[in-house]
């Protein structure tokens, strides 16, 4: 080690005085702006290469005084020690015959120098075995005897049927607010219609008649005064309630409460006369207010 910092010094004396030669003037360093950070960084590794060889010469005379502690110990095993109780456990559980006895368990059968031991199966494994089969019988009794216990399927149909009645507790603790289709009046509320609004976006409303009403494709456009199935808040509410389902409009009222429906039904008639831009070509009969739905029979687009 001494040679090599011998080595080491002499290279940088040599290395500085041929860079000295060739380098420019100590003034010119000085008056570089990187002359610190140079600096810098060749003081960190020269740290860095001390701190390393302090450190494996440390480690050397741990190693060395380790050793020499050990021998001084081997005096003073006479008696071996007792083992643990843990490795008393895995002796017990495993019956594992130690090294020294496997000739007493040799079957004398050698192959490629392997040799056939007469192993038994851990009392682990027996036991677990054993308790396997013990489980299984009193499965079989517990469910398929005595049907004590119910099986995987009737929990799932107990599941469900417990679920059906929370549903129906919940249901009926709910106040219900009575709602007549027949003595049902448009009532032009800000609160309700655009909670209807809401209502009529968040179930797919809008992707058959569009979110202005103006229709598509499938849906027919709501801002005309041409209807399908009866214009005005009492046919429309039944319309929504009940849905046409050979046309593909699903009976809302069996997923929705009366009085979304009835808030759906106050924004499609806030639709009326909004004339939104691209809008379906009318559809249906004519509908007016206090003259009966098939007053005037107009079909779309005459």
């Amino acid at each position: 080690m001494k040679k090599i910092f011998l080595t080491l010094g002499t290279s940088a004396i040599a290395g500085g005085a041929l860079a000295q030669e060739a380098s420019p003037s100590p003034e010119a360093f000085s008056n570089d702006p990187m002359f610190a950070v140079y600096v810098g960084a060749g003081a960190v590794v020269l740290l860095l290469i001390l701190v390393i060889t302090v450190t494996i010469y440390t480690i050397k005379v741990l190693h060395i005084l380790t050793e020499q502690q050990a021998a001084a110990d081997v005096p003073l095993r006479t008696a071996p020690s007792r083992p643990s109780w843990w490795k008393r456990f895995l002796q017990r559980v495993n019956a594992a015959v130690p090294v020294e006895r496997e000739a007493e368990i040799e079957l004398g059968h050698s192959y490629d120098g392997i040799r056939e031991l007469d192993n038994h199966l851990p009392p682990w494994w027996k036991w677990l075995f054993y308790g396997s089969i013990a489980w299984g019988v009193v499965y079989f009794i517990v469910y398929h005897v005595t049907h004590s216990l119910p099986l995987s399927q009737q929990e799932y149909q107990n599941e469900l049927a417990m679920a059906d009645e929370q549903v129906k507790q919940f249901m009926a603790s709910q106040p219900k607010a009575a709602i007549d289709e027949n003595t049902l009046e448009y009532t032009a509320d800000p609160a309700l219609i655009e909670k209807g609004k809401g209502v009529f976006t968040s179930n797919n409303c809008a992707g058959c008649h569009r979110g202005d009403g103006g229709g598509n494709t499938i849906g027919p456009n709501l801002t005309d005064q041409y209807w399908l199935h009866g214009g005005g808040i009492k046919n429309i509410f039944r319309t929504i309630r009940n849905g046409v389902v050979e046309k593909g409009m699903p009976a809302w009222g069996k997923s929705m409460s009366m009085q979304d429906v009835r808030d759906v039904a106050y924004f499609v008639m806030s639709l009326q006369g909004t004339k939104p831009p691209d809008a379906k070509a009318p559809q249906g009969d004519l509908y007016s207010e206090g003259l009966p739905a098939d007053s005037l029979k107009v079909q779309a687009g005459l």
